[in-house]
């Protein structure tokens, strides 16, 4: 039998896809993993959804509890000078340099490891220049449909979150979901327990209220 196709889903504007990058880069040596950048917001949009740093509350605990999580992991995270910010032009940075690993690595480093600004062509001109991207290709219409096809891959796959790492057709949505999916990578028959499967035909129960 063919081993499953992996694909990771991710947007730099999302810590937690940084944490899980960390990890990830691991396995890339070992298995082919797609890197798939998308725009986050279009599957939040898609969804119906709004993002964890629009809710007040859950903003302040979800970046608390990143660095926590990046304290434990031994990892350097450092918060950019604003979040959320529009973060098209690493998307599209990434895309034009082929979502590569160096590209992926260089971008994530210069927001979250660095701590500086992404929201803009300007403010990534260093890590462009970094790997050989010129300016214009960054803008180009090829890169734009080119990540909007990604974002669009993502959404017909079912992901509603990022980061998602597919082993196949299944996903596992969020850094702390990491070792939930190498498990079901190394034990694929972890998914086929009756316990598991049963909790995927799990009914919606009606909420009672007065």
């Amino acid at each position: 039998m063919d081993a499953p196709a992996l694909r990771w889903y991710f947007d730099f504007i999302s810590p937690f896809s940084y944490l899980q990058w960390r990890k990830l880069r691991e396995l890339t040596h070992e298995r082919a993993v797609a890197l798939v950048p998308v725009a986050f917001g279009a599957v939040l949009s898609a969804h119906s959804h709004k993002g964890p740093a629009e809710i007040p509350g859950k903003r302040e605990f979800t970046y608390q509890h990143v660095l926590w999580q990046a304290r434990r992991d031994g990892v350097a995270l450092r918060f950019p000078p604003a979040h959320p910010f529009n973060p098209l032009a690493a998307l599209r940075l990434c895309v034009a340099a082929g979502s590569g690993a160096a590209a992926v690595d260089a971008i994530f480093d210069w927001i979250w490891r660095d701590g500086r600004a992404g929201d803009s062509l300007e403010a990534l001109a260093p890590v462009a220049a970094a790997l050989g991207v010129p300016a214009g290709a960054v803008g180009s219409e090829q890169v734009k449909a080119a990540l909007r096809a990604n974002t669009e891959s993502a959404l017909l796959a079912g992901v509603f979150g990022v980061p998602t790492l597919s082993i196949g057709a299944q996903l596992f949505w969020g850094n702390d979901a990491h070792e939930f999916a190498l498990d079901a990578l190394q034990h694929p028959e972890l998914l086929e327990d009756p316990e598991m499967q049963r909790l995927k035909q799990l009914p919606i129960g009606v909420q009672r209220r007065g």
